[in-house]
């Protein structure tokens, strides 16, 4: 992965911060998780289904993702409309009262980064190492076979893939794991070859 025609950054910079306003929210959450543990221990995987099921939606829908960042919004106009989205999804009681009182704190904005922090503070308590694979076009199960084959021959034991579909990559695959950032785009290789024409002109 990490070749001539691999770009390799540190992305440092974008990684948690795990003093941050999302981790505060997370590693509520993850409370709540040690305190179902006894009574229902497949809690923290159910958990995580419904916020990365919340996350879908926000990724997938403009709208949602406008009616999120919206601070003009009221509380209580933003706990309905949001209270309805939670239940036509089906989404549990502790990712719904999280979100209310994010809405109370007036930071509901902060939806996407809660959700990714709560992903990678249980993959960090499992002992796994979370991957997002940027790509213009869905992974199939042969490349998200391979992708863990060559991370883990890197180093990076426990792996799991987070996808995430970016058609302005155009081709290739950007792939962010840790600190450290993959970029094999073809988005990317464009660039570089138009920084090297310039170059030599």
């Amino acid at each position: 992965m990490a070749s001539e025609a691999t770009t390799v950054t540190s992305a440092s910079t974008q990684a948690p911060n795990p003093t941050g306003l999302s981790e505060r929210y997370a590693l509520a959450l993850l409370g709540i998780v040690d305190d179902l543990r006894a009574t229902e221990p497949g809690a923290a995987d159910r958990i995580a289904a419904d916020l990365e099921r919340l996350f879908g939606l926000w990724q997938g829908d403009a709208g949602f993702r406008a009616f999120v960042a919206d601070p003009r919004l009221d509380a209580a106009e933003q706990k309905r409309a949001i209270f309805a989205v939670l239940e036509r999804a089906g989404i549990g009681t502790e990712v719904r009262n999280l979100l209310g009182v994010m809405i109370v704190n007036r930071r509901l904005s902060a939806l996407p980064a809660v959700a990714a922090s709560f992903g990678a503070l249980l993959a960090e308590r499992r002992g796994q190492q979370i991957a997002t694979v940027s790509t213009a076009h869905g992974l199939t199960d042969t490349q998200r076979s391979q992708i863990v084959a060559r991370l883990t021959e890197a180093g990076y034991s426990g792996v799991q893939l987070k996808e995430n579909v970016d058609p302005t990559l155009l081709g290739g695959l950007v792939v962010r794991i840790g600190s450290r950032l993959y970029d094999n785009s073809l988005k990317s290789k464009l660039q570089r070859l138009q920084y090297a024409m310039k170059g030599a002109a």
